[in-house]
């Protein structure tokens, strides 16, 4: 069976709003040119503290309109402007929580890329926020917006798996190895550091930030983000109820996160989701470099990035179901994008507000709680605080 997929809708002249985009390297500017398939869609507004990025991104969004945008080099430069109707945030994620605060203060919607923040804490005071705020607001968790997944939550909520208590999930990849990271133009350092602690210029934490945890939480949050909430869209699943991680050292040069992670969260729906990434492993092809297995009393589904196989207790070498998106994974962006524009014109909740933004990066943030105290921590829901 194949799902299928949507387009972009066609908007009157009236309908048009203007665009900024804060943060425009590879993700970013991807991005961008997704909304630029909207034609009610107009970029207004770039901005990046790395030269090259900006330029870049710039003439890009020119090849889709008939003028180009304004170039900022300060992200409240381009919240004050007037123009602008919604951000699209896609910094590193050490900028995410105080650059959603400050776009929901100017009155913006916000499509911000995962994970949404780096401490409970922070998620606790953005979840606040958004109850305050008539803004929409997108987190990039696409899986929530996929055909495929939203396919195998109908799956397992029909009962044909049976009772689901185990979900096992990993993801490949090897990231070791590679040239000397450089910078290529002007990079405002300073600003770029924002609210952490100052260190000398450095292309390799510029260029690598996502292992830094000065920055971010490592691979795991990175990927671990992505993989949680397919998890929890999938077993209709709230925050956790304890999780535990375990972990090898570090072998990519010179960062402090490790790229060999197991965690284990608890959930108070009765099962537990055991996710494993390894970035010491073979490269796959993209479709092949994850997987999740849900162990039901009657069935498992395998579900990974383009299709889905549920297989029958007596008869695990057929799939009994098999569904296959139509358009593939990277698809999964475009459809995220159009719910965002969709509930931009009707105030509608989108698909990943802030509230599973937060849910899925907690998972991740107790993991690596887990990791530097050597024990299982809990989820404490009345005080919204992690303890051990």
């Amino acid at each position: 069976m194949t799902v299928g997929g949507a387009v972009f809708a066609q908007s009157p002249p009236s309908d048009r709003f203007h665009l900024g985009v804060i943060g425009t390297g590879g993700r970013g500017t991807f991005v961008m040119t997704v909304f630029q398939k909207d034609p009610a869609v107009r970029v207004s507004a770039v901005c990046d503290v790395y030269e090259p990025n900006l330029e870049r991104a710039l003439s890009t969004a020119r090849k889709q309109q008939d003028s180009a945008p304004k170039a900022y080099r300060n992200y409240k430069e381009l919240l004050a402007d007037k123009e602008i109707n919604a951000v699209l945030i896609a910094t590193p994620e050490h900028w995410h929580h105080r650059m959603v605060l400050d776009a929901l203060a100017a009155g913006k919607d916000v499509y911000v890329e995962k994970p949404l923040c780096q401490t409970p804490e922070q998620g606790v005071e953005l979840v606040d926020a958004e109850k305050r705020s008539r803004n929409i607001i997108q987190v990039g968790m696409q899986r929530r917006s996929y055909d495929l997944y939203l396919e195998a939550r109908k799956v397992v909520a029909s009962g044909v798996l049976g009772a689901v208590h185990m979900v096992r999930s990993w993801w490949l990849n090897n990231y070791l190895g590679g040239s000397e990271p450089k910078l290529d133009g002007p990079l405002d350092w300073e600003q770029w550091q924002g609210p952490v602690a100052r260190r000398p210029l450095d292309p390799n934490r510029f260029r690598n930030w996502r292992f830094f945890s000065e920055y971010a939480g490592g691979i795991v949050a990175d990927q671990g983000a992505h993989v949680f909430d397919g998890i929890h869209l999938l077993m209709n699943a709230s925050v956790p109820l304890a999780v535990t991680a375990s972990a090898g050292k570090p072998h990519k040069q010179g960062v402090d996160t490790p790229e060999s992670v197991v965690v284990v969260a608890q959930y108070p729906e009765d099962f537990v989701a055991v996710f494993t990434v390894n970035y010491a492993a073979m490269r796959y092809q993209s479709r092949n470099d994850q997987l999740n297995q849900l162990d039901g009393g009657k069935a498992r589904m395998d579900i990974g990035r383009e299709d889905l196989r549920v297989y029958m207790q007596g008869d695990e070498e057929t799939a009994a179901i098999t569904k296959k998106s139509e358009k593939g994974f990277g698809f999964a962006t475009d459809l995220h994008v159009q719910n965002f524009l969709d509930c931009v014109r009707t105030r509608k909740r989108p698909t990943a507000p802030m509230e599973l933004g937060v849910q899925a990066a907690l998972v991740v943030q107790m993991a690596n709680m887990s990791l530097k105290q050597g024990r299982r921590l809990q989820w404490n829901r009345s005080a919204r605080r992690v303890e051990a």
